[in-house]
């Protein structure tokens, strides 16, 4: 039967089996992975581990190659999980969940402690197949709490990671984890914005909400000005655009470029203009002082300019830090009869 034949309940019995059948196919790749992993096989091929791997040879994301190879070694620990697994009831994501218990850190610690393994693989188990994801990540959880009741606190910075990948059109996508403060911290300031920006009519969804609160907390925090000072200047949302981009009414699609490589519309750069200072750079004698010879030993503020305008960050090969990252140098030593001029600098 065809995709556009199910109706009713075959469509949710056809997803269902897709799902199982998914499951299974993952239980029989994080068995491969542990079994080349075991014998060796990525060292033999060149790689330093199986996570290496993966992310060369497979094009899989860090997180994502890491995350086999701790499943295959979760279910050596945790068998009746793993024949779950294999059977496609239990998830990739929810072995990825019971993996935490079982790190060698933990299994040396319940040995100490005299814990039955097996009875915590049958609970997470159990848990794993008749209830929902939420609930193993809480069973798990009081596993670990009761695992070190009297343990140092650990250090928040550990669980904390963030993420940004920039899309072609500028867009960024964000991932990240906080721990409990911190998350609660970004949350009661999202809230506060949230919560005073709801406008009758309003039709965003909460994600957008906080989506748009996100960028509010970025926007406040520049506008303050006690964010730490970069290479002699203030953060701030820098866009170059050409003198006749700008007066231009058009919209002028990829007309702008911003400071981390973004490329915005002249429309948006006329936004931005609004509420931001507008400075003229000209490079040629009649502009900003580019050339100021031997008097002056260190670099303007338009020699600067310039020179991010020109570099767009860091020259050296391979190396993509951004301008407020790097300094300016002389390309010929001052002290050896370098110019301090745009001509002899360099973003490295």
């Amino acid at each position: 039967m065809c995709s556009g034949e199910l109706v009713g309940g075959d469509v949710l019995d056809g997803v269902a089996v897709l799902v199982a059948e998914r499951n299974w196919i993952d239980a029989r790749l994080v068995r491969r992975v542990r079994a080349a992993e075991l014998s060796q096989a990525p060292e033999r091929d060149g790689q330093r581990s199986m996570a290496s791997w993966l992310r060369g040879h497979c094009r899989l994301s860090g997180s994502e190659a890491s995350r086999l190879v701790r499943n295959g070694r979760a279910i050596e620990h945790l068998p009746a999980l793993g024949e779950a697994h294999d059977a496609g009831l239990v998830s990739a994501e929810q072995v990825a969940v019971a993996a935490r218990a079982v790190t060698p850190q933990r299994l040396a610690a319940a040995v100490a402690q005299g814990i039955d393994l097996g009875v915590i693989d049958a609970v997470v188990t159990r848990v794993a197949v008749e209830q929902d994801h939420a609930a193993l990540v809480r069973v798990v959880q009081r596993y670990l709490d009761d695992l070190d009741p009297d343990g140092s606190e650990p250090d928040p910075t550990e669980g904390r990671s963030l993420t940004l990948a920039k899309h072609a059109d500028g867009a960024l996508s964000i991932r990240g984890q906080l721990d409990a403060v911190g998350g609660e911290k970004l949350q009661a300031a999202l809230e506060s914005l949230v919560q005073a920006d709801r406008p009758a009519g309003d039709e965003r969804s909460r994600a957008q909400r906080f989506g748009d609160a996100l960028a509010q907390l970025a926007d406040n925090a520049l506008v303050a000005g006690n964010l730490p000072v970069l290479r002699g200047h203030k953060p701030q949302v820098a866009v170059v655009i050409r003198l006749e981009d700008l007066a231009d009414p058009a919209t002028g699609p990829g007309a702008g470029r911003m400071g981390f490589g973004a490329v915005i519309s002249a429309a948006k750069a006329r936004w931005l203009a609004c509420d931001g200072a507008v400075s003229r750079v000209v490079f040629g004698p009649d502009g900003a002082p580019l050339d100021l010879g031997r008097e002056q030993r260190l670099a303007s503020r338009h020699i600067r300019r310039a020179t991010e305008l020109r570099d767009g960050g860091c020259v050296f090969t391979g190396c993509s830090a951004p301008t407020h990252w790097c300094d300016v140098h002389h390309l010929v030593h001052w002290i050896d009869g370098g110019e301090t001029s745009l001509d002899n600098f360099a973003h490295p």
